[in-house]
């Protein structure tokens, strides 16, 4: 009979030969869900309508009983019909590819891109546990909570190209969808605000999620330094950086507080998360928002 040493090792065995394939990213991101995993409840609801939303072709994991005959007979492929309550249920997911984002200050940290890749994953595969439907803004793939969603979600954010301006894609969210948006929002606020109204204004939820290495908050660089912006076309020569540090501390605090505030005007919610913090951090909170129907704004809220 084995004992519970071995039970033990034998799990971890195969929990080693089930990770291997899978690229590094998702597994560091399953490795996080699982320490939430077991604080968190599931989040199945009764949705809020019955009408229809769209046809969407039919992927792995669909029950056939979902295909709606009539629409396939028109093409060659199988569709499926969304209703509007499976939009309450659906959540999409953007993390910012901008150059600003490859960025960390120390080689024990992780790049923003990076972390904000590992929240966005985790954060799907909790939701996935609990029956929702997950997708990435701007994919053009409808939300599934099918067997392969994590896998090609994971797929898809590495294989996003380093570059773009910052700012989510104008992709329409069906009514009662919900978005969680991860960045710095190293833009104008007004800016970003004109690319989510259109969102909002069909009364989605979403969720803002600044994600910043420490020494963006706390510009902990002495003496003479030389600044260059994300894609190296621009310079900036500080003679000494202490004496610049509390304008840039004013400065980066006035820029978050307009995002908390943008974020409350939509009735969203905005949060502030460090890389040199645990992720599970970030993440508890940001479920937690989610779980409360948290579309109230937190304004400058730090994770």
């Amino acid at each position: 009979m084995a004992t519970g040493a071995s039970l033990s090792l034998t799990r971890q065995h195969a929990a080693a030969l089930a990770a291997r394939g899978l690229p590094p990213l998702l597994v560091a991101a399953l490795r996080v869900a699982a320490t939430v995993a077991p604080g968190v409840h599931g989040r199945r609801r009764v949705g809020t309508g019955d009408s229809f939303w769209q046809f969407r072709p039919y992927a792995t994991g669909d029950a056939i009983s979902r295909i709606d005959w009539r629409q396939s007979a028109k093409s060659d492929g199988l569709f499926i019909r969304d209703q509007e309550w499976e939009a309450a249920q659906s959540l999409w997911l953007w993390r910012d590819p901008s150059a600003s984002m490859h960025y960390r200050s120390a080689s024990a940290l992780p790049l923003k891109r990076e972390r904000a890749e590992v929240l966005t994953l985790a954060l799907a595969s909790l939701l996935l546990r609990g029956g929702e439907r997950v997708a990435l803004l701007g994919d053009g793939i409808a939300p599934s909570a099918s067997r392969s969603t994590l896998p090609r979600l994971a797929s898809r954010l590495t294989d996003v190209p380093e570059g773009g301006d910052g700012l989510p894609p104008g992709q329409t969210v069906p009514r009662h969808g919900r978005l969680v948006l991860m960045g710095d929002f190293f833009t104008a606020p007004a800016t970003l605000e004109a690319r989510l109204h259109g969102i909002a204004n069909h009364g989605v939820r979403g969720h803002l999620v600044q994600v910043l290495d420490p020494a963006e908050l706390a510009l902990p660089f002495k003496g003479r330094v030389r600044f260059f912006d994300s894609d190296g076309t621009h310079e900036m020569l500080a003679r000494r950086v202490e004496d610049i540090r509390p304008a840039y501390q004013a400065r980066l605090s006035a820029h978050s507080a307009a995002l908390a505030d943008l974020a409350r005007r939509l009735g969203w919610s905005f949060t502030r998360h460090s890389t040199d913090q645990a992720p599970t951090v970030a993440l508890v909170a940001l479920y937690q928002q989610l779980s409360d129907g948290a579309g109230r704004a937190r304004g400058g809220e730090a994770l």
